[in-house]
């Protein structure tokens, strides 16, 4: 059993966990992630880890309450239990020393994208960080962003915080206005992290996606979270979960993503009846 020692509000239906899990963060690398089960027959799902300390032994999730297991972690509080937090699973992020680097990250991807900008920084690159939220209300981690940053550039779609728009209009004045960016790398939705992918293509600036993909089993067996990354079949538990953004079907992805949503309304639903 995983005991949850710290429990945060960030914002709407959204939810920072810190877990003890010491043998998970005696290995994690910014870019990997757990999969978490509340309960022993419960949903296994996919969690891009936010944080973690070797020394404390604690690992850091930060989710979306959306569907009935999201929503069922969210009524777990300090002091309970998860039944499982298995990892740290996928492949680390790329990191080395570049020069200048982009990150951006919009929504609940801004957690992960967290540790990423700390190791480049740690590296030696000059960071831009460019995150984006829904609204005033939703905005989180904000200095954390910041100390991890060379500079942070912060938008939000209704203009209620920082610039308004997306954070695919800031990273346009970006590299407009900055010639020498070696790399950017980006988590948030899929439609977002295309857009990011779709703007510096032109620039042939190498672009990170961290997938956001339907997984299952987390170590490459039952093939759910497959992709195509440049016209090739590649799971993004194994393989991943970074893949070069400019190579990645997006589509596909898209629609993947999207395949049950019928079935997760229902289940959500019959919870919810189930719990009143």
């Amino acid at each position: 059993m995983f005991k949850i020692l710290r429990k945060e509000i960030l914002g709407p239906e959204m939810v920072l966990m810190e877990l003890a899990a010491p043998n998970v963060a005696k290995t994690a690398e910014p870019g990997q992630f757990v999969v978490v089960r509340v309960y022993e027959k419960g949903e296994r799902i996919p969690l891009t880890i936010a944080d973690f300390d070797r020394t404390k032994g604690t690992v850091t999730i930060v989710f979306q309450k959306i569907g009935k297991t999201t929503h069922l972690l969210g009524t777990k509080n300090e002091g309970d239990a998860l039944a499982d937090v298995f990892g740290p699973l996928g492949n680390p992020t790329e990191i080395e020393s570049f020069g200048k680097v982009v990150v951006v990250g919009g929504g609940i991807g801004i957690a992960p994208i967290y540790p990423i900008s700390r190791k480049l920084k740690s590296k030696g690159n000059r960071v831009i960080s460019i995150i984006g939220y829904r609204a005033k209300d939703y905005v989180f981690w904000e200095e954390k962003m910041r100390s991890v940053s060379d500079k942070l550039l912060i938008s939000t779609n209704d203009g209620s915080y920082g610039e308004k728009g997306f954070v695919t209009d800031v990273l346009k004045r970006v590299l407009e206005e900055e010639k020498d960016i070696e790399r950017v790398f980006t988590i948030g939705p899929a439609v977002m992290m295309k857009a990011v992918a779709d703007m510096t293509r032109p620039y042939s600036i190498k672009t990170i996606a961290s997938l956001n993909s339907l997984m299952v089993c987390g170590m490459g067996m039952c093939g759910a979270c497959r992709v195509t990354v440049g016209g090739e079949t590649k799971f993004t538990c194994s393989d991943g979960p970074d893949f070069d953004a400019h190579l990645v079907d997006f589509d596909e992805l898209m629609k993947r993503l999207n395949i049950y949503k019928e079935e997760e309304k229902l289940s959500f639903e019959k919870w919810k009846e189930e719990v009143k």
